[in-house]
């Protein structure tokens, strides 16, 4: 019996250890963005979206944009290569992830890069901006569904300063306009994962990578999971 609840204690420590969350770019509320007061951080950022979708998107935290706390941390340029640093013990066997930008504060979305499986195996994440992506300020993104373990969502998000390229899309399919959007799951919208293989999204968009030895679709209501966002053109 001792054993017992031994063992139990444990799965309830691994089920409690951190997942993953985006520590670069900086990202609202997060412990790594040196702009968020201590009394602010929240320090349960590796956990997922509530499965009733009601804190979809960005954990509730797309309010802080446009407030100091939520000032962009970073300065992009359209057509240029970035990167995205994910932080965390847990991996759940990988997964598929994505990067969107959103210019109406969360409201909708469109995808810049999908990964499909191996996301976030490995802690660093490269990703390029099509040439017509809007100047201004944009909400950035990271998503992931878990390959292993409950079917849930992870989302974390951030403020970004968008520059122009001066260049145009490289072909009408790469175009900001065209790309698809941000892909949602698992948070009480009629669309789920399944367990043991890499969601293979509907739509991921020009610019795909993929890493997996065994993909799945998603079931359900999928075909609108995702909320797509027109920036606007300056």
């Amino acid at each position: 019996m001792k054993l017992l609840h031994i063992a139990s204690l444990l799965s309830l420590v691994a089920a409690a250890q951190a997942h993953m969350e985006v520590s670069w770019p900086p990202v609202f509320r997060s412990k790594f963005n040196p702009r968020v007061p201590g009394s602010l951080i929240d320090y349960d950022m590796t956990t997922p979206l509530k499965a009733d979708g009601s804190n979809y998107p960005c954990k509730g935290y797309n309010v802080d944009a446009g407030t100091p706390e939520g000032s962009p941390g970073v300065v992009w340029r359209a057509g240029g290569t970035y990167n995205l640093t994910v932080a965390g013990s847990a991996t759940h066997s990988g997964g598929s992830c994505q990067a969107s930008l959103s210019y109406d504060r969360g409201r909708t979305w469109v995808v810049v890069h999908s990964w499909i499986g191996g996301c976030p195996l490995t802690p660093t994440w490269d990703f390029t901006l099509p040439n017509d992506t809007p100047p201004g300020e944009a909400l950035f993104a990271w998503t992931w569904f878990n390959k292993i373990g409950n079917r849930e969502m992870y989302m974390n998000c951030g403020a970004v300063t968008i520059r122009a390229s001066g260049y145009a899309a490289r072909s009408p399919a790469d175009s900001i306009y065209n790309r698809p959007a941000q892909f949602v799951a698992n948070v009480n919208n009629g669309c789920s994962t399944l367990e043991g293989a890499d969601v293979l999204f509907p739509k991921p968009g020009p610019d795909t990578d993929y890493d997996s030895d065994g993909t799945a679709a998603p079931v359900g209501n999928c075909g609108a999971s995702g909320r797509r966002t027109r920036p606007s053109r300056a």
